[in-house]
């Protein structure tokens, strides 16, 4: 039998960190290929899996190695809970951007223009995934596979495109940018290929991006009111878009 440790180890520098029995569970149900998994307590994490993913059941009994908390806790930032960690094969970028490029398309993708929370980002891309979006683009520095962004991602980067691009690679379609000086959504279709756009937690859409959109629209808001987190943005949009095409599939 393979080391785990050792295998881990050889991995962790290109490996997509997995942090948690719900982002494995994610991650093996859209098709990671997982080369590495381990856990302090094979019973629990399997019993988690009959619990909330039978359908995965069976893979994870075949993945899971069970390890010492000491050697667990030095492959891992922070203890999960479920003290499940895995590593799984970063997806071809070449493959994203063939998804992200393809015409016509299903469902929209999300830009963050610059984003700068990790945590906030891993949300949006969570969303992305439940709303069935083509996927999540980030422009500027963050990297939208940080470990942190994942763990906030629940895993789900697996069941979406994400990938980061500058602003004068964004994919096709018409470019729709969440503006408080935009239309309001309300009054607006946003079609299947659109390209929908947010601006950064603290300074908002940059320059650039917004000279490019199409379409400036704003979100129902009370006055007086600053602004939503970005996560809830994200939903919103993505909600009025399937309320107008139709639930996700």
């Amino acid at each position: 039998m393979t080391d785990p440790l050792a295998a881990w180890r050889r991995l962790a520098g290109t490996a997509v960190l997995l942090d948690g029995f719900h982002a494995l569970k994610h991650a093996v149900r859209f098709g990671a290929e997982v080369p590495v998994a381990v856990t302090t307590d094979r019973g629990a994490a399997l019993a988690l899996a009959d619990e909330l993913a039978p359908d995965v059941r069976d893979a994870l009994d075949g993945l899971l190695t069970e390890v010492p908390e000491a050697a667990y806790a030095s492959l891992v930032p922070r203890p999960h809970p479920t003290a499940v960690a895995a590593l799984a094969v970063r997806p071809a970028r070449e493959a994203h951007l063939r998804t992200l490029a393809r015409l016509p398309r299903r469902a929209p993708v999300v830009v963050l223009d610059n984003p700068r929370n990790l945590g906030n980002a891993g949300a949006v891309i969570r969303l992305a995934a439940g709303f069935g979006a083509t996927g999540v683009v980030t422009t500027g520095t963050l990297d939208p596979w940080h470990p942190t962004v994942v763990r906030g991602g629940a895993g789900l980067h697996f069941a979406t495109a994400v990938e980061r691009l500058e602003p004068a690679e964004l994919p096709p379609g018409p470019l729709f940018a969440l503006d408080p000086e935009g239309e309001d959504i309300r009054g607006v279709k946003l079609p299947d290929d659109a390209v929908l756009a947010f601006g950064s937690e603290r300074s908002g859409l940059s320059e650039a991006l917004r000279a490019r959109a199409d379409h400036l629209l704003a979100l129902p808001m009370r006055p007086q009111v600053s602004s939503y987190n970005l996560a809830t943005s994200v939903a919103m949009t993505l909600y009025h878009w399937s309320a107008g095409t139709g639930a996700p599939r």
